[in-house]
């Protein structure tokens, strides 16, 4: 086809003749974007938000944003006569009363569920790659503040249906808050409205919930793909790709119906599980009282690590001037609230400075690494996971020692080691795997790849026969890098260290350059090690 349609055409020309576009379409419509799965993951995160947007709009013209008493009167017969707030009331009639309610519920509860996953999926990915490299810095941080902006949105939805199940959880929130040295009760005040629960935190948190929290959320989205867009995407190391180019498809038609496609599985996958897979049932945890609480109550996984850290943290605590009257600090609520989520909401900040700091690599980067070209940031990324998995894991502690028949102390005891043990062997292994794969990459490109035909020599010996990588496989390999690293951790032969390797800072910056950077295993080394020496004279 050399010409376009006219259904194309005339509304171009249309558009053109009055706002003057073209030049503009013509050059974006055709931008190209790189073709590989791994990039597909952060499209999840705003589809997910999308249909966020859509299902809670429907929920608001039901939802009831009110503590004040009622007494149910509705279909559900377990519940018939029992006190309980407004909001918790209006679920009840949307979870039972409204055509397709219950169903908008459960989509807006996966799509929060999903929305925070992918958001962490494509932030892993990011690391991992080092695509939070110069020029993505910025977009790096937009990105943590997506992160940590959800997770208050997330919490702030949470509690909404004020049922048993979210008013624990909104009792946790309310001692973390109260928790805080000197501003602690005034804020706890201030958001309940008085002693805890009050009455006007629900209308609160759903102001919270759908106006301002949504608002960030929307900037930061926009600001990200703006960014995004000016930037170029990254893309993974192969044949013809370099840092000056983007191999990929156009936006216009094959990137647009790729993502059009996904954008209609993300919705499929999402309705499918609120058909199919109950989430949340509130009638029957039943209404909130503060004076009861039920055995074995969980958050949602994206607040589970909060869960798991109170419960590991000893109790302790601080009397301030050794009496209580003077003020207590308890440790036993403020360190785990604050701390694993402050270290690792600040390392994700810091690393890509700390990173550029460590290497001294000030330059572009456009072509993504694989993870186990750069052993040492891997490793730490997997440390991190592996700190959080295990927060997340024990604060489901209790279901654990039931399920298990173990004894719940001993749980705990054993999750106060494996958190400082867990992450330094998380990364052992990693780098040990990292290292190890690069290995087989390297043989790959020096002896080529197991053919599968077995062929006998004239002495009688038998080996397999190594058939060269095909170019796209090579290319991929040989798209491999060397972490960069400060010319004096280099060892250049310069008997007087620079300026910046001369103090104690600068001392520690050489040494850390030299343990993260160069390279761990050269491409076309001798790795007679690892093949028999008969193969390689058959190559």
């Amino acid at each position: 086809m050399t010409t376009l349609p006219k259904f194309i055409t005339g509304p171009s020309n249309f558009l053109d003749e009055r706002l003057g576009g073209a030049n503009f379409l013509k050059r974006n419509l055709r931008k190209i974007f790189p073709d590989h799965w791994t990039f597909l993951l952060g499209e999840i995160a705003l589809y997910s938000f999308i249909i966020l947007l859509l299902t809670g709009t429907f929920l608001t013209f039901w939802y009831e944003p009110s503590m004040g008493h009622v007494v149910y009167q509705g279909p559900y017969a377990p519940l018939r006569g029992v006190g309980m707030s407004e909001a918790y009331a209006s679920t009840l009639e949307i979870s039972f009363e409204v055509r397709g309610g219950l169903l908008m519920r459960q989509m807006h509860h996966w799509a929060a569920l999903l929305f925070v996953a992918s958001i962490v999926i494509h932030m892993l990915r990011v690391f991992f790659t080092g695509a939070y490299r110069k020029p993505r810095e910025l977009n790096w941080l937009i990105g943590i503040g997506l992160f940590t902006v959800s997770l208050f949105e997330g919490l702030s939805g949470y509690s909404l249906p004020d049922d048993l199940l979210s008013g624990a959880g909104l009792r946790i929130t309310q001692g973390v808050v109260q928790s805080l040295p000197l501003v602690g009760t005034y804020l706890s005040f201030f958001l309940f409205g008085g002693e805890y629960p009050g009455e006007v935190v629900i209308a609160r948190f759903f102001t919270l919930h759908i106006l301002l929290i949504p608002g960030l959320l929307v900037a930061l989205i926009t600001a990200h793909l703006i960014l995004m867009w000016v930037q170029k995407h990254t893309q993974m190391p192969g044949k013809g790709r370099t840092n000056t180019n983007v191999v990929g498809a156009p936006l216009l038609p094959a990137f647009m119906a790729k993502s059009g496609a996904y954008m209609l599985f993300t919705v499929a996958v999402l309705a499918g599980l609120a058909t199919f897979a109950q989430i949340n049932p509130i009638w029957l945890f039943g209404p909130y009282t503060p004076a009861d609480i039920s055995a074995g109550s969980q958050p949602d996984w994206y607040m589970g690590f909060l869960e798991g850290s109170l419960r590991l943290m000893p109790a302790w605590e601080i009397n301030l001037f050794g009496t209580a009257n003077a003020g207590t600090l308890p440790l036993s609520v403020l360190i785990p609230a604050l701390l694993p989520l402050g270290l690792i909401i600040t390392g994700l900040v810091l690393y890509p400075f700390l990173e550029r700091w460590i290497t001294g690599d000030r330059s572009e980067h456009h072509i993504a690494d694989r993870p186990r070209n750069n052993p040492h940031r891997t490793a730490i990324g997997m440390a991190g996971v592996t700190f959080y998995g295990l927060l997340w894991l024990l604060g489901a502690n209790d279901e654990i020692a039931t399920f298990f028949r173990v004894s719940l102390n001993w749980t705990t005891y054993i999750g106060r080691v494996l958190i400082f043990v867990g992450p330094a062997l998380a990364y052992w292994i990693t780098y040990r795997m990292c290292v190890g794969l690069q290995r087989s990459d390297a043989s790959v490109v020096s002896h080529g790849v197991e053919s599968g035909v077995i062929k006998r020599l004239p002495h009688g010996e038998y080996i397999e026969v190594h058939s060269p990588p095909s170019e796209d496989i090579e290319a991929h390999l040989r798209g491999k890098t060397p972490v960069p690293m400060l010319p004096a951790a280099r060892g250049d032969g310069e008997r007087v260290p620079p300026k910046y390797a001369r103090s104690l800072l600068g001392r520690l910056r050489v040494k850390m350059s030299r343990a993260y950077g160069g390279e761990q295993v050269p491409l076309d080394g001798d790795h007679a090690h690892e093949e028999k020496p008969v193969a390689r004279r058959e190559q």
